[in-house]
């Protein structure tokens, strides 16, 4: 269920109630299903909508490295309040364990 929220400036004061539901985890980090409710209302996010500011890499000697990085969303649900993206994306930084986890490597 997705719907449009009323008030948003009050709710932009700290009131507001965020809670996220991630069930990504490796080998496929950034390949789970985001849910965020925000003030009683679900907000179920498209599949793969996780950007992971991560990388990884091999050097000369195939050694390899999995470097950390903070998480951007690449799709938002339809309708989704411009006002509360920003709000959204640094409490997934908060609460999910930045990555990149190397299962697609």
């Amino acid at each position: 269920m997705s719907s449009q929220l009323t008030g948003i400036p009050e709710r932009r004061s700290g009131s507001i109630n965020i809670i996220l539901s991630y069930n990504g985890k490796y080998p496929n980090l950034c390949s789970g299903n985001l849910t965020v409710t925000i003030d009683g209302i679900v907000w179920d996010f498209p599949d793969y909508c996780m950007c992971t500011g991560g990388s990884v890499w091999f050097d000369k000697e195939w050694n390899d490295y999995v470097a950390e990085g903070e998480w951007s969303i690449s799709t938002w649900p339809e309708n989704f309040p411009e006002e509360l993206k920003e709000i959204v994306v640094e409490k997934v930084n908060e609460e999910i364990p930045h990555g990149c986890c190397g299962g697609c490597v």
